[in-house]
């Protein structure tokens, strides 16, 4: 197993794609440190989960974008598993609309959660990383960061900063061993997906090349080789996954 004796900690663990992440790490050999801020009984469920594979798993509440108890959290998950060696920043919101219309609220809550929120972590994991020259940390973005996307300018403009975020800390980071990379999905099949228009989802499958939208597993797969050493080559980079949406 590629992680076994690793912790990793997943940030939005008990939904969509966070859940896919948490599980697949768990197949990999990972005990699991996941968080959530409203969704508490579907945490536990996840983490129920993880400890039948035979795992070690937690659940913790946390707001992302703020900065002190993501530190105290942080704090907690290298206390109650003794390590920390992988960080997966997938907590993430939207509240779209056009720019002409879009409030400072709108744009303040998206920028908190999506860029402040990943920073958060990532200055919260940096220095024990740096100390044990050794880890990983992975950030899920997303497509719209790299394109701009109608009607969601504040998530645009957070995943675009993400990214310049992935790649200046992959820079300060590197001779520490630490590998940092971006996985940017297009859009995914998850429980909040599927309940949309099926308009919607038509025209974004369109979008691909293959005519289908991805599936969280497919995220999955990708973050659990990022994690793992068969990438320890690759850092900096922003890694597309969307059946060719982008193109």
């Amino acid at each position: 197993m590629e992680l076994e004796g690793k912790v990793a900690l997943v940030t939005g663990g008990s939904m969509g794609i966070g859940t896919a992440i948490s599980l697949e790490l768990a197949q990999n050999g990972a005990d699991v440190a996941l968080t959530y801020r409203r969704h508490g009984d579907e945490a536990k469920a996840i983490v129920e989960k993880i400890k039948e594979m035979g795992r070690k798993a937690k659940e913790y509440q946390v707001d992302v974008s703020d900065f002190g108890a993501v530190q105290k959290l942080v704090k907690a998950v290298m206390e109650d598993f003794g390590r920390l060696d992988i960080l997966i920043n997938n907590a993430g919101m939207n509240w779209d609309g056009v720019v002409w219309k879009m409030t400072e609220e709108q744009w303040d809550a998206v920028i908190n959660v999506d860029l402040k929120g990943t920073f958060n972590f990532v200055r919260a994991v940096a220095p024990h990383f740096k100390e044990k020259k050794a880890g990983k940390i992975i950030n899920i973005t997303s497509i719209n960061g790299l394109r701009g996307k109608f009607g969601q300018t504040n998530y645009s403009a957070a995943k675009a900063g993400a990214h310049g975020l992935t790649k200046a800390v992959a820079r300060e980071l590197g001779k520490y061993n630490v590998n940092v990379n971006a996985v940017a999905p297009g859009m995914i099949l998850t429980d909040m997906y599927k309940d949309l228009p099926e308009e919607f989802k038509t025209k974004a499958a369109e979008e691909t090349v293959f005519n289908r939208l991805g599936e969280p597993e497919d995220v999955a797969h990708l973050v659990a080789f990022l994690a793992s050493e068969k990438a320890k080559h690759i850092t900096g980079e922003i890694i597309k996954i969307d059946g060719g949406q982008y193109i």
